[in-house]
């Protein structure tokens, strides 16, 4: 299939696939008197690619993985392990956030008078 094909087939863009390509990812297929092909392996390349981002790995960490053996459990699960210790700071991160959203929200609905609380935290100008 011809790259547009490819990258609609992956779920992508086509600056994707080169993006891919450049960073080593996907292997760019020769050109033999015509337009690139990609073939079926390219194409369970690029969904593996995908899954493991949605699974919540980097590219670097994605190329890492493609490059180890299938029978490498301990690298993969050192990476996996990682990852997760990583989501659960941005987890964390995240609830801390919500609960300043919440807080300010609720005092907004409190208050019916005076600057709202909401604003006035991200505004600088709306304490005066």
């Amino acid at each position: 299939m011809k790259i547009g094909d490819f990258a609609r087939a992956g779920g992508v863009n086509v600056e994707t696939i080169r993006y891919y390509q450049r960073r080593g990812l996907v292997a760019e297929p020769p050109r033999d008197h015509g337009p690139r092909r990609y073939g079926t392996d390219d194409l369970d390349r690029l969904r593996s690619i995908r899954a493991a981002q949605m699974a919540g790995f980097t590219l670097d960490e994605i190329s890492t993985l493609l490059d180890l053996e299938t029978s490498d459990r301990s690298a993969a699960q050192a990476l996996a392990n990682s990852r997760i210790a990583a989501l659960d700071e941005k987890i964390a991160t995240l609830q801390t956030m919500r609960g300043a959203l919440v807080r300010l929200a609720e005092a907004c609905a409190a208050e019916d008078t005076g600057p709202c609380p909401i604003i006035a935290a991200f505004n600088p100008a709306a304490h005066t």
